[in-house]
């Protein structure tokens, strides 16, 4: 029989269903491993092949969804069925969505799930009779896998990850590019990040105007020498949103006579669908800044600012991390409104936060909050750091002088608060209270800073 070939991995963190699932799996001839958690079961994965995975949806650590997602990145993605305790809609589409073969609800009969079992093996071990036929539909399933990801930081790892394993090698990195700035390494395997911006620095250019899988010109070739590699077994994939460079793969040990070893038509037709949900993940991003960023200053909204704010707690949280909350409102603003007119005042308000964008790094999170109120969120930044920068844009924008290019120099100053997580809070709406706190007991003298230690004790 076909089945007693095949390998079962079952998960849950009960052991009366892991006794259960064996038992009932053995009567059937397969082979049977088990594991009580989603962390051992994926390091499972990655060591050994397995056929079919029968996963709990929920479980402590990871769970059977991420279990599930893992599972399909892998060479050969094995079948995954999800149980529930839960008989809900939700949680079956879920499932579904996510590339699941089918789901089980508890409590169920045991014969409902010899069939499933069976059925899906027997599928499985039929395509694997035809090796052509199983490696196009695995093929296609993977293209489809990522021409679907719209979100760029899964994308662009996964891309590097799958296109390394079709033409069997395992060096290389993907970069990205943002309104023409320096390229910023986004994936890094078996190279430095040293080395990995030489490479891109060098290979950048002759990316401009190609399209699909290629080769470096041999004018690099001293260059290349240089950073002891050969052009041979160098090959790039420029990634395109329309006609602008966005980005690139670039993979660096492939053998000289790929043609040999892999099927280079299955590589390219990977790399279409890479390059065509590098495209789609670019038009989706650019929809949600639109969504989420202020149409006059450029910088994000308020309503981004919500969402930032409960990633970065979630963050800090998990990795024991600090960060700082800034509260800005200018002084005054308004005598520049009366005095030249709201056009004045707009593209002031533009100026401000170009300032703003100097003052700060690029992982730290610019907001117009309303008006000619703004917001920061400092990250990894404890009070200090973030009492150091409040002062020093206090200071630059003192010193500015706005609105020279209208003929109409004007100064205004800005009066700061900030708070801290955790330290001045553990909570979001707290922490945005003190911040606001702050402000305004700096708005008592005006272009000051304010954190939560100089709040006056009687507010």
């Amino acid at each position: 029989m076909l089945s007693v070939q095949s390998n079962v991995l079952v998960v849950d963190d009960e052991l009366f269903f892991r006794k259960l699932y064996r038992d009932l799996l053995l009567e059937e001839g397969y082979r049977v491993e088990v594991c009580d958690n989603g962390d051992d079961a994926i390091a499972l994965l990655q060591q050994n092949p397995i056929d079919l995975v029968l996963t709990d949806m929920v479980m402590p650590g990871r769970n059977g969804l991420e279990v599930l997602r893992v599972a399909r990145t892998l060479p050969n993605p094995p079948d995954v069925i999800l149980v529930t305790g839960h008989a809900s809609l939700e949680t079956a589409i879920d499932a579904l969505k996510n590339g699941a073969r089918d789901y089980l609800v508890k409590p169920f009969n045991p014969e409902e799930l010899k069939h499933l079992v069976r059925n899906c093996l027997d599928q499985r071990n039929l395509l694997t009779e035809n090796d052509h036929l199983h490696r196009q539909i695995q093929l296609f399933q993977t293209g489809r896998s990522l021409s679907s990801l719209i979100d760029l930081e899964r994308l662009i790892p996964q891309s590097l990850d799958v296109l390394l394993r079709a033409m069997d090698a395992s060096v290389g990195c993907t970069f990205t590019l943002k309104n023409g700035a320096t390229p910023t390494l986004t994936g890094v395997k078996k190279m430095t990040a040293e080395f990995a911006d030489q490479l891109v620095d060098l290979l950048l250019p002759q990316l401009d105007g190609l399209t699909g899988l290629c080769q470096p010109n041999e004018e690099v070739t001293p260059q290349l020498v240089k950073l002891q590699q050969q052009r041979e077994s160098i090959w790039m994939l420029p990634l395109r949103d329309g006609d602008v460079i966005k980005g690139g793969v670039i993979l660096c040990d492939v053998a000289e006579n790929l043609s040999e070893t892999v099927f280079l038509a299955d590589v390219r037709y990977l790399c279409d669908q890479v390059a065509l949900g590098f495209e789609n993940a670019c038009r989706y991003q650019d929809a949600q800044e639109l969504m989420y960023t202020d149409d006059l200053t450029g910088l994000y909204n308020h309503r981004y600012m919500q969402v930032s704010m409960n990633r970065e707690i979630r963050r800090s949280q998990r990795y024991g991390l600090k960060f700082s909350l800034l509260f800005l409102d200018l002084d005054r603003f308004k005598e520049i409104n009366d005095s030249y007119g709201h056009l004045a005042g707009s593209a002031a308000l533009q100026e401000v936060g170009r300032l703003l964008a100097e003052c700060v790094r690029d992982v730290d999170m610019l907001f117009r909050y309303g008006g000619d109120e703004f917001a920061a969120i400092l990250v990894e930044t404890d009070d200090r750091g973030a009492r150091i920068v409040a002062e020093r844009i206090r200071k630059v924008i003192e010193e500015y002088a706005f609105l020279q290019k209208q003929g109409t120099p004007s100064y205004v100053t800005v009066t700061i608060g900030f708070s801290t997580f955790p330290t001045d809070a553990t909570e979001k709406k707290k922490l945005l209270e003190l911040a606001d706190r702050a402000m305004y007991a700096g708005k008592a003298t005006r272009n000051v800073i304010c954190g939560v230690a100089d709040i006056p004790k009687d507010d």
